[in-house]
């Protein structure tokens, strides 16, 4: 944990009026959003993987099962 607030603050962050707190806030919120979108895009991209790949299990033992003569079951 101390890693990520390591890239996210930098050492040299020392505000020192209202108007250099507002940027450094706003900066740091800047990059937490585009992390969490980042974030965000490889969770749907593996979910979507995942998918396709149960797709094709499904497909492979619907294969096998006509090729052993089983009947599929009805959903």
């Amino acid at each position: 944990m101390s890693d990520v607030k390591q890239e996210i603050v930098p050492a040299t962050a020392d505000p020192k009026n209202v108007q250099d707190l507002t940027q450094f806030v706003q900066q740091l919120l800047q990059q937490m959003q585009d992390r969490f979108q980042n974030m965000s895009d490889q969770i749907i991209t593996r979910i979507d993987d995942m998918g396709s790949r149960i797709d094709d299990l499904e497909k492979n033992i619907a294969d096998l099962m006509t090729q052993a003569g089983v009947d599929e079951p009805e959903k």
